[in-house]
């Protein structure tokens, strides 16, 4: 079980407590859509944003794929969640994309884009929005973190992983994020919990997601993870319970 399970989880999770969500799927391999159970052919049909062009140059007066140009560095984004999220399981689901190829990182219209639809889901709306993010986070700039409740980062009981989830909470920190927890999957009974325990010991450890079949099952199959595996949805029905306590109270 990895980062996009766990997000689809919780989203399920706060949607049966009656919560408006919204997810967005900002992974470069984003498969969002599958772990949440929207049909093969639904999901593949779904266009991601930054590959709207002509959204993209209606909103900010450039054609994408153009460095140099002059554009809107804050183009109109808040009326996108709403008119084409895919409303699936009582979720909004927003695949956003990802800028490929020689203009990863530019300074163009699908970045200006992508930060300001960014920075309105976080800072602009008022549903619990979970992000399902790589783990560079290159989307979120230093004011925008700082509307981010918190960071949940993935481990799995290695020494990589565990490399990767101290890089994590560095840059989170750097960009004024005030909570990084920990969510450690793929474990397998005490003895892997111990090894995150003493491998993370200054980390605040939300749960253990421990290796499901029925999580296998259900990626096979496209099924939705939360009704597929009813004990991995206890699980983060237990991790969402122990944030809600954490934040309740501050």
């Amino acid at each position: 079980m990895g980062k996009t399970t766990l997000a689809a989880l919780l989203a399920m999770a706060y949607v049966e407590s009656g919560y408006r969500v919204i997810v967005a799927d900002a992974d470069p391999d984003g498969n969002m859509a599958s772990a949440l159970g929207v049909p093969p052919e639904q999901a593949e049909s779904i266009v991601p944003i930054v590959e709207m062009g002509d959204l993209i140059y209606e909103r900010t007066g450039a054609q994408p794929g153009t460095i140099g140009s002059f554009f809107r560095l804050n183009p109109k984004v808040d009326d996108i969640p709403d008119r084409l999220s895919v409303k699936w399981e009582g979720i909004k689901l927003l695949v956003m994309g990802t800028i490929k190829g020689p203009l990863a990182g530019c300074v163009c219209p699908e970045a200006a884009m992508l930060k300001a639809l960014f920075t309105h889901l976080i800072i602009g709306r008022n549903e619990v929005l979970i992000l399902d993010m790589d783990a560079g986070v290159e989307h979120l700039g230093r004011g925008t973190a700082q509307g981010v409740d918190a960071f949940i980062i993935v481990v799995e009981p290695g020494q990589r992983s565990l490399q990767t989830a101290r890089a994590v909470r560095k840059y989170a920190s750097g960009l004024g994020v005030k909570h990084c927890f920990v969510v450690a999957s793929k474990t397998n009974g005490e003895s892997t919990h111990k090894f995150i325990e003493e491998n993370l010991p200054d980390y605040e450890i939300l749960g253990f997601m421990d290796t499901d079949p029925d999580l296998l099952r259900a990626d096979a199959q496209g099924l939705n993870v939360y009704r597929a595996a009813p004990r991995s949805a206890e699980e983060v029905r237990e991790i969402k319970n122990k944030l809600e306590e954490f934040f309740s109270d501050r």
